[in-house]
């Protein structure tokens, strides 16, 4: 700690809000025991495998919520994006000089551990990264998780002793700000024109589509989540499945780039719920909480489902996020049928363009490429399709990468890649009879989905080739 020097820094990277965010309530109680002001830096890079016009536009209309947010308490925001590779290099340095500790976020994910381990070797200041990617501490569980139940039963068991809801708006019992030095602002100047449009996007970035109809940012993704949790909560035990019925929350984007917390949504769901109301540790869907069908339904998918891949991928990020991590008993299965023939093989190309002989599977890659999002139900029949597709699976799982992490809105998130694992095997157990091709692993088709979900509207919707 440098309690001499001028402010507190808090470096946004992966809660990228204002409100209930343990990260920022933590840099904030920290300016208060120090009484010194606090500069907030939230920057994107141009660099890296999957950076995309797309991201950038997305993260930048946060950026703009951002700013508004802060200004009204005249709190030192700096939104910094690099516009060439390398150009951001010496910022956090330059800042740090003058901060008495720096709070970061926890991001178990793509480059974030690297370059948090990088970062608190450099400095000569303490660097604190707080965990506020969920509800579950995803350093708590001291084990690996192979299926979800025993997850979800850990979770029943722990979350009471873990339940630690931050400040829904810590910015409130903060005021006043700085002004960084002459020599900061002219090296590396906050973006402008907020909110932000294409010129803002650096031309170095390639060429993914950026016009999407999801707008980032913590108030879009509040008024989404809002839209959700007053017109369409009530149905999503029944018909989320369907596609036609489009009864999903879509938070996914905004949960990966922190613009909205695990807390809001739990709270707005549950708003009485605390640790006494829960009920005995069996692992069950249903009943734990002592809540609504639906709302029991919905908050599966929120902790069990989302916190299991950030817990994994915390534990071991490169085993998760690799075909060689995946369970052993898939691995063999589809070892065994390696040599099968294919009914058809498609190049990446092929695919990502949605040429393929099956209009299902080619609706479901128009949205993703379209909309930066897929219906939850149609990920996994994707998935399954390009398995069957490809000369092995190893080359399906890196195609899969490639489609999902350049084109996704939440491509590069834990619960991403826990659905691209789950197309092999992860999280899931052996199934019978044997098949050619995914041998033990969960079979799908599309014409059992056909039978199964509403889906003419959807095919209707996404008809049009790329």
């Amino acid at each position: 700690m440098r309690p001499d020097r001028s402010f507190v820094l808090y470096w946004m990277t992966a809660a990228r809000r204002t409100t209930w965010s343990h990260g920022l309530q933590h840099a904030v109680w920290h300016a208060q025991q120090l009484g010194l002001p606090l500069v907030v830096l939230e920057a994107i890079r141009v660099e890296g495998r999957w950076a995309s016009r797309r991201v950038h536009r997305f993260v930048l209309q946060g950026m703009a919520d951002n700013a508004v947010r802060f200004g009204q308490f005249g709190i030192c925001y700096h939104p910094y994006v690099e516009p060439t590779p390398g150009h951001a290099s010496g910022l956090l340095q330059a800042l740090a000089n003058d901060a008495a500790v720096v709070v970061t976020d926890l991001f178990p994910t793509h480059f974030h551990p690297r370059m948090l381990a990088a970062t608190q070797r450099r400095l000569d200041v303490r660097v604190e990264a707080v965990d506020g990617l969920g509800i579950i501490p995803v350093g708590l569980p001291k084990r690996d998780f192979t299926v979800a139940h025993s997850f979800r039963r850990w979770t029943q068991k722990n979350l009471p002793q873990s339940w630690d809801p931050p400040m829904a708006d810590p910015l409130v019992v903060l005021s006043g700000g700085v002004r960084l030095a002459d020599k900061i602002l002219a090296r590396w100047p906050a973006v402008a024109r907020m909110p932000t449009g294409e010129e803002a996007l650096p031309v170095s970035l390639n060429g993914t589509p950026s016009a999407v109809a999801t707008r980032g940012g913590e108030k879009a993704a509040r008024a989404a989540w809002r839209h959700f949790h007053t017109h369409q909560l009530h149905r999503y035990p029944r018909d989320r499945s369907h596609p036609d019925d489009a009864i999903q929350s879509g938070l996914s984007a905004w949960l990966h780039f922190g613009h909205i917390g695990a807390y809001e949504v739990f709270h707005d769901v549950a708003p009485t719920w605390d640790p006494s109301m829960a009920l005995k540790a069996t692992g069950s869907r249903a009943g734990w909480w002592g809540l609504d069908e639906d709302v029991e339904a919905f908050l599966d998918q929120l902790l069990t489902w989302r916190e299991l891949g950030a817990v994994q991928a915390h534990r071991d990020l490169a085993g998760f996020t690799s075909y060689a991590g995946l369970p052993s008993w898939a691995r063999t299965t589809l070892a065994a049928h390696r040599q099968d023939a294919r009914p058809e093989l498609y190049t990446i190309e092929q695919l990502e363009g949605a040429r393929t002989s099956d209009p299902l599977w080619n609706a479901a890659q128009r949205e993703l490429v379209r909309d930066g999002q897929m219906h939850n139900a149609l990920r996994m029949l994707w998935g399954k399709k390009v398995l069957g597709w490809t000369e092995d699976p190893e080359r399906a799982f890196e195609i899969l990468v490639q489609l999902n992490n350049q084109y996704a809105l939440d491509g590069r998130d834990p619960n991403s890649w826990s659905g691209i694992g789950w197309v092999f095997g992860k999280f899931d157990r052996a199934w019978g009879p044997e098949r050619p091709i995914f041998g033990k692993v969960r079979y799908m088709t599309s014409a059992s989905s056909r039978r199964k979900w509403r889906l003419s509207a959807y095919l209707r919707q996404h008809s049009q080739p790329l």
